[in-house]
């Protein structure tokens, strides 16, 4: 599947965008806030990728965004505070099986979720 990335089309919404891309990262892989930025064609807008995961929380009705997915480019989970509880990010990463340790992703490397070579 592959994603408009015209940034001149009149329906763009990169939120919703960010949404569909991280709907896609499959359970237990991880992708970046750069990588889904670089791939919808915002090189420089991976705080816009936060910010458009913060807006997919349950009270928007987004609950089917596996924000827990994105992580930053270290593997850290920084996004983590925006969770309902500051372990919520960790718990769910850890049910899909993967590994973290000091808010980190164990072996980071071999769990990313690239969209530009995924998707494409």
């Amino acid at each position: 599947m592959s994603l408009p990335r015209n940034p001149s089309e009149a329906s763009r919404n990169f939120f919703q965008e960010v949404h569909e891309v991280v709907r896609l990262i499959p359970r237990g892989r991880l992708s970046t806030y750069g990588a889904i930025a670089h791939y919808l064609g915002a090189k420089h807008g991976a705080r816009m990728v936060g910010y458009a995961l913060i807006a997919a929380v349950p009270a928007h009705g987004l609950d089917d965004v596996p924000a827990q997915r994105v992580v930053n480019r270290n593997g850290l989970l920084t996004g983590r505070m925006h969770f309902a509880t500051p372990t919520a990010m960790q718990e769910a990463l850890e049910a899909e099986g993967v590994r973290i340790a000091d808010d980190q992703v164990v072996d980071f490397k071999t769990v990313f979720w690239d969209p530009s070579v995924e998707l494409e």
